[in-house]
């Protein structure tokens, strides 16, 4: 059976935070969209941009930072789209293992980055329609000392992104398979959901039918 984790509703406002320090923004963006067909799925458009760039445009808008962005699969192109953005981008040559070692690239550059880094924010690239409001809510939620593992929920339903704080970047490290930080978030006594009110943490891209339905959904919003 799935543990349950505790909803908290973020913080209206952080006057005395509990953790400081800078939360960086890890925006994973190196799988091999095996489900989606033979096209890259983080270069398929939506509104006239890659996908990809929705999802990082979350986290350029959200208050995470340094921001750093993993790439694997069309390296170059995934790259190409992130531009002025403000990513570090970092290539996984490792991409086609699964999640995991996205996961463990984006510990490296962060901490190469800014040793004194105090948690990272794992966005996931297929993910285009994600608040940036929903990310500053785990952040304040995060400072708040909420927890030290967090992520994102839509009507209590756990979602993406998710937060970590530093002490667990070595746990991430030694993640394996296409699960990421899953695992050690639903082990972790030290976790909640952060309800958000937004949708899109529960709305990912696997398939063109789910393109299709993201489609739908941004041309009636906009």
């Amino acid at each position: 059976m799935t543990p349950s984790l505790r909803v908290i509703d973020p913080p209206e406002s952080v006057a005395d935070p509990v953790r400081e320090g800078a939360v960086a923004g890890v925006l994973l963006a190196a799988g091999t969209s095996s489900r989606f067909g033979k096209r890259n799925k983080l270069l398929a458009t939506l509104n006239g941009e890659p996908l990809v760039r929705h999802a990082a445009r979350t986290l350029s808008e959200a208050t995470v930072d340094p921001r750093v962005a993993i790439i694997g699969a069309n390296g170059e192109r995934v790259a190409a789209a992130l531009d002025g953005l403000g990513f570090a981008v970092v290539e996984n040559p490792h991409y086609d293992q699964g999640q995991a070692t996205s996961v463990q690239a984006g510990v490296r550059a962060v901490r190469e980055i800014d040793a004194d880094v105090a948690g990272a924010v794992f966005a996931l690239g297929d993910m285009p329609l994600v608040a940036p409001a929903s990310v500053d809510a785990l952040v304040s939620a995060y400072r708040a000392g909420e927890a030290s593992a967090l992520a994102a929920a839509y009507d209590g339903e756990r979602g993406n992104p998710v937060l970590f704080d530093e002490q667990h970047f070595d746990a991430l490290a030694d993640t394996d398979g296409d699960v990421g930080g899953r695992q050690l978030l639903l082990a972790e006594d030290d976790s909640v959901l952060v309800e958000t009110g937004d949708p899109g943490v529960r709305r990912d891209v696997d398939t063109q039918a789910d393109l299709d339905g993201v489609r739908e959904r941004t041309d009636r919003l906009w």
